[in-house]
């Protein structure tokens, strides 16, 4: 459903602050735009240009991390909100404070145009073209997000591109996971080393064992190298696949709960929020409800690592949803709340 203006998945805002937020998800207020603070001005930052510099100010993708940005917000409450709707309290830019709205497709445009990129924005636009030429995407259907969308990137930086569209990003998972099987490709996985820090890093910081961190690796078919630089494809909705507006649902938190279940529908799983349609489901700690149909995850970490017919364990946050356009209720479980603590997780049964 259209929005104008339309504020999508891995879009960036720049505030009148200079503030720079990553977007969150299709679904926003009227007035506001959901959204997390990424980087903050900071002379003395790793990031930008001559005297604009930037600093990280989330550091790393975890709850944590999150909690923290929201805690440097509260001396700049215009940025944050309670919203009725998710019950809970959240960062989110009112219109009124967007200088700039960065969108991942027009930049990528911008750079094919450009005669003289940097070595970064050149192997960007490479990559963009190889990945479009071997699947059949067109190239419109991508954007860059991140440091090189917002003109901030250094040679450290990663690439960060968008697919844009549920059956283009079907068709581009499909030809990554072809091409980093296939001998001699430019596309490549994480090399041993790289995987094995990766995997220690998140059993050391989050509820996962060394394996299980495996198991979640080897389903991440949007992360990988290119010449040498990390990159990471995000598949995004596009306006006409969205159905949903803020407000049609109401979700209240109903404590914690681990529940095993079987995927019964993983069709949006790779987006944000991810989605997966459950079945089966079995209660092993918490509210005993019966009507559980979902688990969603705002962790990235979990996108789109179980099919239909696989069996998981996910704990997380136990939601009751109140869909107003349907006129019915049912519970949810999701992972990637502040209430959490980044302690909870979706794992595999194997």
């Amino acid at each position: 459903m259209d929005r104008l203006p339309r504020y999508r998945d891995k879009d960036y805002l720049q505030t009148t602050e200079d503030y720079l937020f990553c977007v969150v998800g299709p679904v926003h207020p009227s007035d506001r735009v959901i959204a997390y603070l990424k980087y903050a001005p900071d002379p003395s930052g790793r990031w930008g240009k001559a005297e604009a510099r930037f600093t990280r100010a989330l550091r790393d993708y975890t709850t944590p991390a999150l909690v923290g940005t929201l805690g440097f917000l509260e001396s700049h409450p215009d940025y944050l909100y309670q919203s009725s709707v998710l019950g809970i309290k959240m960062s989110a830019v009112p219109l009124r404070r967007i200088s700039v709205h960065f969108r991942p497709e027009e930049k990528m445009h911008q750079l094919r145009l450009m005669k003289r990129p940097d070595a970064l924005q050149r192997r960007a636009v490479d990559l963009a073209n190889l990945v479009s030429d071997e699947s059949g995407v067109p190239i419109e259907s991508l954007g860059i997000t991140g440091s090189v969308l917002l003109d901030i990137h250094q040679d450290f930086s990663d690439i960060d591109l968008v697919v844009y569209g549920m059956r283009d990003s079907r068709v581009m998972k499909e030809t990554l996971t072809r091409l980093f099987d296939e001998q001699g490709s430019p596309v490549l996985r994480f090399s041993r080393e790289m995987a094995e820090k990766w995997c220690s890093e998140k059993a050391s910081n989050l509820p996962l064992t060394y394996e299980e961190a495996q198991a979640i690796l080897e389903r991440k078919w949007g992360r990988g190298q290119f010449e040498g630089t990390l990159f990471s494809v995000h598949p995004v909705k596009l306006e006409k696949e969205v159905f949903e507006r803020y407000g049609d649902r109401i979700y209240m938190a109903r404590g914690m709960v681990t529940i095993e279940a079987v995927v019964s529908d993983a069709s949006e799983a790779d987006f944000l929020p991810s989605i997966c349609k459950v079945r089966d489901v079995a209660i092993v700690e918490g509210n005993q409800v019966e009507d559980i149909c979902e688990v969603t995850s705002y962790d990235g970490l979990y996108g789109g690592i179980a099919e239909k017919g696989e069996s998981i364990v996910a704990h997380g946050k136990l939601e009751s949803v109140t869909d107003k356009k349907l006129g019915k209720q049912y519970h949810r479980v999701l992972v990637g709340s502040i209430e959490a603590q980044g302690r909870d997780y979706i794992k595999l049964v194997c």
